[in-house]
């Protein structure tokens, strides 16, 4: 065993308990990602919600989330770690209780804004925490600390499926149980990491220990970081009060977009007069190659499940939502093992061959048919591994002056970019393609069932109606179904384009560092010490 192992062993063994809970807070906040989609459906046909409402919903459960990782990083080292912690615990526990006994819509929608709180809360925590603690081994360790986030998929998706109609539990009850019951097994992680949590003592970031200021940490995310942040931030909640009010309704894409850019234009100036500085330039190479990663992480999963399923029918009889449990699986047991490849490659390498990965997958996923698609979605799973926790691993590594600001802005923006970058983008690709084949193979039909011309912050586009679908006849009908599926599949070939970006980013980044003598994580000298809180 070398001194690294060794050292890693004993800061594992003095804090395991610290560990684990952290791990276990992560489990909690995946939980309610899996069982939210899961039970989604449910919830709507109870509360007679429009695709539109569903969609307000989840929304509402995912941009908060880039609220409480990037709020809480400006003063987590303030409050305090367990502070912060017991906050998102207390979020987790309220919003549950409001959805659960939630009699309208809105109960729901302001449940999930908080859960959501909770969520980014959780991460804005446990990230500089694990990464304060294994300073020799950052990369490694939140890659580990991530498999949290598959074990909580994993958990939830077959709890979730055990739980419905034809489930092994949800058999024995008419329809299955209740969207309730399964929901409020949220509760069981939520109340061991809060128990956990009493005797949970953290350690003084890494950052307060070599005694660097709160403006200095500010300077390594700098003007262009923050004002990153604030664009993107200011454009979502422009959009979502435009979905749920009359503010901001029927603004056109590129009139929301130079509002958004002129709100962001005067509120980082006192920001900027403060910090002067424009930030790290490699950090805010990093912040642009993770809009392109949360878009092929996220973005392209749904669709992914969307194909999925007609395979597991037709071939397995089973649900696609199992397809959700096994890339889960996948992840979790590489995001453990991850410590050999990450030494022999290091994160830039391991970036760069999971891009590449990631784009070879998404091809064989819009070429395979049948069981082949199945093996298409592991190489594609195996991809996507390590994009997240590794970004954080060298986000961490080479900014530790930048402490838990630069490491959570990170998650944060990526967050973000994929709900008003990477999603409209991946929609468009998919409604231009269905506009323009539908209108070759059957013009009567496309002119019944396609919409005016719409805008979005890509230019302009026309989508088909769904309500339009339903009047056709089902020859019709499967004809449009048929095109909308192909057209998902032609997405994700040209999305391919996205991680193949990446990889050439990625071993630019390889060969820059060559040139200044390899990639080293940079270390800061401790000044001053603390017990932790």
């Amino acid at each position: 065993m070398t001194d690294e192992q060794q050292a890693e062993n004993a800061v594992l063994k003095k804090n395991r308990w610290l560990f684990w809970m952290c791990f276990i807070s992560l489990v909690t906040t995946a939980f309610f990602f899996a069982v939210r989609a899961q039970i989604i459906g449910a919830i709507g046909f109870e509360f007679d919600l429009s695709e539109t409402e569903k969609g307000w919903l989840m929304g509402a459960g995912m941009w908060p989330f880039a609220l409480g990782i990037i709020g809480f990083s400006l003063i987590i080292d303030r409050i305090g770690y367990k502070t912060g912690l017991f906050f998102a615990f207390a979020c987790h526990i309220i919003a549950t209780i409001m959805i659960l006994i939630g009699p309208s819509f809105w109960w729901l929608f302001f449940g999930n804004l908080i859960v959501a709180v909770g969520n980014g809360t959780v991460e804005a925590v446990i990230n500089p925490a694990v990464a304060s603690l294994f300073t020799q081994a950052k990369t490694k360790w939140l890659n580990i600390l991530h498999a949290g986030w598959a074990g909580g998929i994993l958990l939830g998706s077959l709890i979730s499926l055990a739980m419905s109609e034809g489930g092994i539990i949800g058999r024995y009850f008419t329809n299955g149980l209740s969207w309730r019951w399964t929901f409020g097994m949220i509760l069981i992680p939520a109340l061991i990491y809060g128990a956990m949590l009493i005797r949970s003592r953290f350690p003084v970031s890494e950052r307060v220990k070599a005694g660097v200021s709160f403006k200095d940490m500010l300077k390594e995310m700098g003007i262009i970081g923050f004002a990153i942040v604030i664009l993107l931030f200011t454009r979502e909640i422009m959009n979502i009060l435009a979905n749920i009010s009359s503010l901001f309704s029927g603004w056109s894409d590129s009139l929301m977009l130079g509002t958004a850019l002129l709100i962001t234009c005067i509120a980082i100036i006192p920001l900027g007069v403060y910090i002067r500085s424009f930030g790290r330039g490699l950090f805010i190479v990093l912040v642009l190659l993770m809009l392109p990663l949360a878009t092929t992480e996220l973005g392209t999963d749904t669709w992914i499940k969307e194909l999925m399923n007609p395979v597991m029918r037709s071939n397995f009889s089973l649900s696609g939502g199992w397809v959700l449990v096994y890339s889960s699986l996948v992840m979790m047991v590489l995001r453990f093992n991850v410590g050999p490849v990450v030494k022999r490659i290091g994160p830039l390498g391991l970036m760069a061959s999971s891009s590449l990965a990631a784009a070879i997958g998404l091809v064989f996923i819009s070429n395979a048919h049948g069981a082949w698609i199945i093996l298409a979605a592991t190489v594609y799973a195996i991809g996507q591994t390590f994009f997240w926790p590794t970004m954080l691993g060298i986000v961490a590594e080479r900014f530790p002056k930048g402490g838990a600001v630069t490491l959570n802005s990170i998650s944060g923006i990526g967050m973000l970019g994929v709900g008003i970058l990477g999603a409209p983008l991946l929609g468009l690709i998919q409604d231009k393609h269905t506009d323009h084949q539908l209108m070759n193979k059957n013009s009567v039909v496309y002119k019944q069932v396609v919409t005016q011309e719409k805008q979005s912050i890509y230019g302009h586009y026309r989508a088909v109606d769904p309500e339009e679908v339903q009047t056709l006849d089902k020859k019709e009908q499967t004809l449009v179904e048929t095109v909308v599926n192909q057209s998902k599949r032609y997405a994700m070939t040209v999305v391919a384009i996205v991680p193949l970006i990446m990889a050439v980013s990625f071993l630019i980044l390889i060969f820059w560092f060559r040139k200044l003598g390899g990639y080293k994580p940079v270390e800061l000298a401790v000044s001053n010490g603390g017990e932790g809180t």
